[in-house]
């Protein structure tokens, strides 16, 4: 084994994840400021998170397998260096074009990093009861920087100004660096020997940034536009090259196609991707329904968003609790349901709400529900996978769920433009934000039939390391 010690890599990858998450959410906070600062457009603000998305989507299954091509520290210690050179970058941004660029660098320094850190908790938590505890730190982790990165992000904001939402990654990945450099030995690459795979590589990128590109720019051309068409249109044909390339070549294929045949891989990416359009609409139309609807600044707003942390935390918990005694599938069937039970009841805000009435309540249900999901997915997907494809399963994993992020925020953000209207009032800004929380409970039930129809009743996180 390369590892000094699982505790070691275990407390690595959780400041990783927690790290990754942070910075999903510490900027939401601080966008109405990030847009009178430097100049944004409407639309063009949305590319704060696009940008990072984008990346970060397009270059995850070339990042897990360069991890498992080149080793897992190696390749996580890279991506550490560029997150942080890029946080920095961003924080001293003076037009929106830097920012963007930063946000990217960002993005292409979180693909290296996260599947390569999710790879090495895969390897050293292969079975049983100590993976479950391992991936609910993850999980607890991945919700916890999520939901305390609205937090910070309306402290920083409100108090020290928009740029430290920035700058405040750039210790965290010091900090992850030490930890790695110091608790993680030196790895050999497990994957085969063959010449990589470049046309695939270069099909994989740009058919899934294409994907995300198309999608996101909806909020400037329409579904049915023939720009976004005929982008949606190269994507999907790029992609279907990459999936005729990898079966056709004789080089090491950066997605083996065997790899998707396998129901618990399959059923959990597809339930993963789901998941991650319905977490997006969790920090980013409450963010937006508290500050320009109720009017609450960034700080409160932030604290706002705890009960959600917490109530992540407590269903990871539980989810380690249950799952000696319940199925994997039961877990994210039970946990789709809560989520999408506190989705249906965040749709009842109203433009005179309140934190206790329209937002404590349905935090605690949907964090919860995603408590649940978020450890037992991971699980799930990785399990019994081959050593050499950890980092291919876990890049894949990572994508669904930032692909998931990417398209349901350009959805939903479009669904709640076009039912707000163009003239934004109070009213008609809730009904637009009570609409996507209808549509993401909807995505959530969706989640919870593919749980039920494709994966299989038994325990995967119980099977014996290959």
């Amino acid at each position: 084994m390369f590892l000094k010690s699982s505790g070691a890599t275990l407390a690595a990858v959780a400041v990783v994840q927690f790290m990754v998450s942070v910075d999903l959410s510490v900027v939401n906070v601080g966008l109405p400021r990030i847009a009178s600062g430097l100049g944004f457009s409407a639309a063009g603000l949305t590319w704060v998170i696009h940008a990072y998305a984008l990346a970060f989507g397009g270059l995850l299954l070339l990042g897990g397998k360069a991890a498992d091509r080149y080793g897992r520290k190696r390749v996580l210690l890279a991506g550490l260096a560029a997150f942080g050179v890029a946080s920095l970058a961003g924080g001293f941004a003076q037009n929106p074009g830097q920012l963007v660029a930063a946000r990217a660098a960002q993005g292409i320094g979180a693909a290296a990093l996260a599947p390569a850190a999710l790879a090495l908790l895969t390897a050293t938590f292969p079975t049983g009861r100590p993976r479950l505890r391992a991936f609910g730190v993850w999980s607890a982790m991945n919700a916890a920087g999520g939901a305390l990165g609205v937090l910070i992000g309306g402290v920083l904001t409100e108090y020290a100004g928009w740029r430290w939402v920035m700058f405040v990654s750039v210790p965290m990945a010091a900090t992850a660096l030490a930890l790695t450099a110091r608790g993680v030995t030196a790895d050999r690459p497990v994957a085969p020997d063959g010449r990589p795979d470049v046309w695939g590589a270069i099909l994989a990128t740009a058919g899934t940034g294409l994907l995300v590109f198309g999608t996101v720019r909806t909020d400037r051309y329409a579904w049915t536009s023939p720009v976004t068409l005929l982008t949606l249109a190269i994507a999907a044909a790029l992609l279907t090259a990459f999936v005729l390339v990898e079966r056709r070549t004789t080089r090491d294929p950066l997605i083996r196609p065997g790899l998707l045949a396998g129901r618990p891989v399959a059923g959990a990416n597809a339930y993963n991707l789901l998941l991650g359009a319905a977490m997006t609409a969790a920090f980013y139309f409450a963010s937006l329904y508290l500050q320009r609807v109720l009017e609450i600044g960034p700080a409160r707003t932030g604290l706002m968003f705890l009960p959600f942390a917490l109530g992540v935390i407590a269903g990871a918990v539980l989810a380690v609790k249950l799952g000696a005694r319940h199925t994997p599938r039961a877990l994210l069937i039970a946990g789709a349901l809560l989520a999408a039970a506190g989705f249906a009841w965040f749709s009842l805000i109203s433009p005179g709400g309140t934190f206790t009435t329209d937002i404590l309540g349905p935090s605690i249900v949907a964090g919860t529900g995603f408590g649940i999901c978020l450890g037992t997915v991971v699980a799930t997907a990785t399990a019994g996978v081959a050593p050499h494809e950890a980092g291919a399963a876990s890049s894949l994993l990572n994508s669904s769920r930032q692909i998931g992020a990417s398209l349901g925020l350009a959805a939903l953000s479009t669904a709640a433009q076009h039912r707000t209207g163009t003239t934004p009032t109070p009213q008609t800004l809730t009904d637009g934000y009570a609409f996507a929380f209808t549509l993401s409970a909807a995505l959530l039930l969706a989640a919870a039939l593919i749980a039920f129809t494709v994966l299989r009743d038994r325990h995967p996180v119980t099977l014996t390391a290959p």
